[in-house]
């Protein structure tokens, strides 16, 4: 069993969730001690379309994750763990929030 050091929670948006994903994203930031990453319009290593990641401590699951559930508004977000295994973090690791979408693995 690995031990997981934190997550990853990507915003998934397109061109018209866009500022949709980024109140979200940043709202998350006000709220919690989590690190927002860029806002990426095209799809960047797995991920299939653009997406914002916020990375958070283990801790802090128990808190941002219902609070994703509860103000996602309808967006998609892909949570993963942080364990050293990438292609475990996004494979077997994992929660959807709204629809699951196919990750490229091949670069994992």
């Amino acid at each position: 069993m690995k031990t997981i050091s934190g997550y990853h929670a990507h915003i998934y948006f397109d061109q018209a969730t866009y500022d949709q994903a980024s109140v979200l994203g940043n709202q998350a930031g006000e709220l919690f001690s989590l690190r927002v990453g860029h806002m990426h319009q095209q799809p960047i290593g797995p991920h299939p379309r653009g997406n914002c990641q916020l990375s958070f401590n283990a801790d802090l699951f128990g808190q941002v994750v219902p609070w994703l559930i509860n103000h996602r508004g309808g967006l998609t977000v892909f949570i993963h763990t942080i364990t050293g295994d990438d292609y475990l973090d996004h494979t077997d690791n994992v929660l959807w929030l709204g629809a699951v979408e196919k990750l490229d693995l091949t670069m994992l």
